[in-house]
């Protein structure tokens, strides 16, 4: 690995995500997400959840980050215990929003110190309030374009972006979110994993949008983002926060399954959460999708049922 702007590059070369995904012998490799825990319990399970899909052999695992660099030392740490004591792939958020040129530089450094070279560059929520004002930070950058031009300098780094089938909440119109995704490609960024959307049509628009604007960057691979859920309370609070939309129909499915009492019926919301994530990974499969991107919430059983559906896992024990 050329050293190039950070210390601590090790010697040997890490595949970068668009080779791991394109050399996988499976006709659609799948990977996940995990979240850094915020206490010993939810690192107990996390680590659960790890040594689970190690046996299932994703083509990489991503670690969020954390609104405002909230878990950035916890993303930072565990990412690179992945990288040294698993067989996995991680792939390290970063975020821009309340970090200065500076700390950024000093966060890529470190995740170079522990053999982590493919990142994925986000503009970020603001602390506190994910859907408020985003200030940017005085001596920071303001859009993810600028923090994958600054990764690309630093080293030989791979670097993700975000993209989003419903359009960017902040975005004016679908129009202007593919220009702002087109800027972060343009920049360096080799593919995209979009956040999370209910509808397949969402995504198959977003992927026409982008080889319509640009065939060239049309190439890279937009790899989707998927959620099987399992607590209608939870997605909705995720969507909440996210600024995406659950379509009426589901909404209204969802709400059956969960009942009207105190207590929603988690078993039988599961059940519409793992068809409809089946089903969703059955048509994004047909349509080409280059990898399906699993948001796991660091629990392993409900994707490893879609991926058991789909032909790609044993049945979980």
């Amino acid at each position: 690995m050329r050293q190039t702007g950070v210390r601590g590059m090790r010697p040997g070369r890490t595949p970068s995500i668009v080779e791991r995904i394109t050399s996988d012998p499976r006709s659609t490799p799948f990977s996940v997400e995990f979240y850094p825990p915020r206490n010993e319990k939810e690192e107990q399970r996390l680590w659960r959840a790890v040594r689970t899909f190690e046996q299932l052999h994703p083509a990489f695992v991503s670690l969020t980050y954390g609104a405002g660099g909230s878990t950035r030392d916890r993303t930072v740490r565990i990412a690179g215990q992945i990288a040294t004591e698993t067989t996995l792939l991680p792939v390290a958020h970063l975020t821009a929003v309340d970090h200065s040129i500076s700390e950024l530089r000093g966060l890529v450094g470190s995740y170079a110190d522990r053999g982590i070279v493919n990142l994925l560059a986000l503009r970020g929520d603001p602390p506190g309030d994910p859907l408020g004002d985003w200030v940017m930070h005085p001596e920071g950058v303001e859009y993810a374009e600028e923090l994958v031009r600054l990764i690309r300098e630093l080293g030989d780094f791979h670097v993700g972006v975000a993209s989003f089938p419903e359009g960017h909440y902040r975005a004016k119109d679908l129009d202007h979110d593919t220009y702002y995704l087109l800027n972060k490609l343009r920049a360096g960024a080799d593919y995209s994993i979009t956040q999370m959307f209910f509808e397949v049509e969402d995504y198959l628009r977003l992927r026409d949008r982008v080889v319509a604007a640009d065939p060239v960057q049309g190439e890279k691979p937009i790899i989707p983002g998927l959620l099987p859920i399992t607590s209608l309370k939870q997605v909705r609070k995720i969507v909440e926060l996210s600024g995406s939309q659950i379509p009426p129909y589901l909404e209204e499915r969802l709400a059956r399954a969960a009942g009207s009492g105190p207590e929603e019926d988690r078993a039988e919301v599961r059940k519409v959460g793992i068809e409809l994530a089946t089903k969703m990974s059955e048509r994004l499969i047909a349509e080409g999708a280059p990898c399906l991107h699993f948001c796991t919430l660091n629990f392993s059983r409900a994707t490893q049922e879609v991926l058991t559906n789909l032909g790609l896992a044993p049945v979980p024990a």
